[in-house]
């Protein structure tokens, strides 16, 4: 048994008992292990066990027809993702349309070529590989970020954040050959991982109500490290992971400044990698507008203030420009995501690294 069939199943629905052997039998043929279900009152017994990833659904049939099937799949399903394909043997769209709206992903029409089915069904498998890469990279995302009780939905902006920076720079000639939906899907999944080493450093550092002392701050400081070294290695062992790559990258390099006196290698200008300098705008916007312990959060207009100053110092200057043209999104996005802070329309000292910054 190949890889695939251990790890993704397919439930069959046809009430037609030979149309549905053959379907069956033809998942065995493509490497992939199948059930049959003979409607859909049994199918969705069958989806709600969770076991399912795929379902290939006839449309009509009795009790529950297929786009029943799917409506109930989307509706109360709670067992992850399930890829719907429909099957129809009708030559009109308003049964095709009505399936894709009921929240079917596909459609083959009957008579079907075998390499037809094959290929849908390939498409289903890396979306639910891509959505499993999603959901994995998050939840070590937040396992790392749950040590910090104050940083709320940081994760969830800091991704977005960076969504909107990447496809701002995608529209400039100078990064269209960079930036395409690769790279922003990258990102958008990999942003999250920036801080992972933190898991390392140590909880009296790490959760200090207050401003770090030299000492504390060289120890904070090695989270990038840490958290690059980590990522790398996984990277290195699985080579074929290409998004590893971006997020070793980003964990490395996105306290790395534009001027060369970021840590942790001291790196400057283009020497840092673009996908670092995208996080770290994220990441201090979303730390100056964010309360902790020793601040409130600086208003909007504050943040705006001190990261267009800080082009040509701590940002690369391109993503400044970026960010001001942005900015009215990225305030959205904090009213939408919000920790219900209280905002301070100005900081009580000069702005300096913080450890929500470092």
């Amino acid at each position: 048994m190949n890889h695939r069939a251990k790890t993704l199943r397919i439930l069959v629905v046809d009430d037609d008992p030979i149309a549905a052997e053959t379907l069956s039998h033809a998942m065995s043929q493509f490497g992939y292990s199948s059930e049959i279900a003979h409607d859909g009152v049994e199918a969705l017994k069958h989806v709600r066990t969770g076991q399912f990833g795929i379902v290939i659904s006839d449309i009509e049939m009795p009790r529950m027809n297929g786009i029943d099937l799917c409506r109930e799949i989307r509706q109360r399903n709670a067992c992850g993702y399930t890829y719907v394909v429909l099957l129809t043997g009708r030559s009109d769209t308003s049964s095709i349309v009505e399936g894709l709206d009921a929240g079917a992903d596909d459609y083959i029409a009957k008579p079907f070529h075998p390499a037809e089915l094959q290929m849908r069904i390939r498409a289903g498998e890396r979306l639910l590989l891509q959505q499993s890469r999603e959901l994995m990279i998050f939840a070590m995302a937040k396992l790392a970020d749950s040590r910090d009780n104050e940083t709320g939905s940081h994760l969830e902006r800091i991704r977005e954040y960076c969504r909107l920076l990447c496809e701002e720079l995608s529209t400039w000639p100078q990064y269209q050959e960079i930036i395409d939906g690769i790279y922003i899907q990258s990102i958008y999944e990999t942003s999250p991982l920036h801080d992972i080493g933190k898991v390392a450093i140590p909880d009296r550092v790490l959760l200090k109500p207050g401003r770090l002392t030299p000492e504390e701050f060289a120890i904070m400081t090695q989270h990038a490290q840490i958290g690059g070294d980590t990522l790398r290695a996984v990277a290195d062992e699985y080579p074929e992971a290409v998004f590893l790559k971006m997020a070793y990258e980003i964990a490395m390099s996105h306290h790395e400044r534009w001027d060369g006196t970021g840590y942790p290698r001291g790196l400057a200008g283009e020497a840092i990698p673009l996908s670092g300098r995208i996080v770290a705008v994220a990441d201090v916007y979303d730390a100056l507008t964010s309360q902790r312990v020793y601040k409130p959060a600086y208003s909007h207009e504050k943040a705006v203030q001190i990261i267009r100053d800080s082009s040509g110092s701590h940002f690369d200057p391109d993503l400044v420009k970026a960010f001001l043209k942005l900015e009215g999104e990225f305030r959205n996005i904090k009213r939408f995501l919000n920790d219900d802070a209280h905002v301070s329309p100005n900081p009580p000292t000069p702005y300096n690294p913080s450890p929500a910054m470092v």
